[in-house]
């Protein structure tokens, strides 16, 4: 149970600003075991964005409401993931070999398909979720979030990493997952999904599918594995495109 804890204070240290490590010292070796606790800190990070959603909405008209709340989730995870799917942008918008990928997603510089696909991916968030009833926006965030985490857990645990050890951004290689944490995995991937959406709007769960699928070929043929930027990318496409799935399933 203490290792558990231990792994669940490294997943919150590594994806929120949150200050867990000053209540705990956290093993080194629990940051390599955390994949199944992806998911939970989608409750926290998930969980704050849509009570500040829910806030702001009383304040501001819904545009300004969604922008200041992404700008919370942006502080509360230091950017952590966009910062993974703008190098996915660059390394795979302008890398042609692994080697060009890889080095090109390492460097520190922010290239053109970074920034052109930066633009895109918030213009096409922000307005899909203005097109998303208002009421069910803060549901949608806090179903979206875990969804899609627990689903770059699933396709990390399938792949090889591409890089070596040392070479590692965060100078860790996760563990590969047994039985019973693929099963904490979907626990905190799916209890949102189970208790907030009814059966009907499962269906927008196929589109993130999709996306991981995808991805998932697109870097098994290109660089042979995953890295941390390609799991930043997964994580916060597979949640567009939930909410883009969601849009269709609930305009159905």
């Amino acid at each position: 149970m203490r290792n558990l804890i231990y792994q669940l204070a490294a997943a919150i240290t590594f994806f929120t600003r949150l200050p867990v490590w000053k209540l705990v010292e956290i093993p080194v070796e629990s940051f390599k075991k955390m994949i199944c606790f992806w998911p939970f800190t989608g409750w926290i990070t998930a969980g704050i964005t849509a009570i500040a959603w829910m806030g702001f909405s009383m304040l501001f008209p819904p545009i300004l409401a969604i922008v200041l709340s992404l700008l919370v989730r942006y502080i509360l995870t230091g950017g952590l993931h966009e910062d993974g799917l703008a190098d996915f942008f660059d390394g795979f918008g302008g890398g042609y070999t692994k080697s060009d990928i890889l080095r090109i997603m390492k460097d520190t510089q922010v290239g053109s398909y970074a920034l052109v696909g930066m633009i895109f991916y918030y213009l096409l968030l922000i307005n899909t979720a203005l097109l998303i009833p208002i009421q069910l926006v803060a549901i949608l965030i806090f179903v979206a979030d875990p969804f899609s985490k627990m689903l770059t857990g699933l396709m990390i645990n399938l792949l090889p990493y591409a890089r070596t050890e040392q070479e590692s951004k965060a100078k860790t290689l996760f563990d590969k997952l047994k039985v019973g944490r693929i099963i904490l995995l979907f626990f905190f991937g799916l209890i949102p999904c189970i208790l907030f959406l009814n059966f009907k709007l499962w269906l927008a769960m196929l589109f993130p599918l999709v996306t991981v699928c995808f991805i998932y070929l697109l870097v098994k043929k290109k660089i042979g594995g995953y890295t941390g930027d390609v799991c930043g990318a997964t994580a916060l496409l597979c949640e567009l495109s939930f909410y883009m799935g969601f849009y269709l399933v609930v305009s159905w």
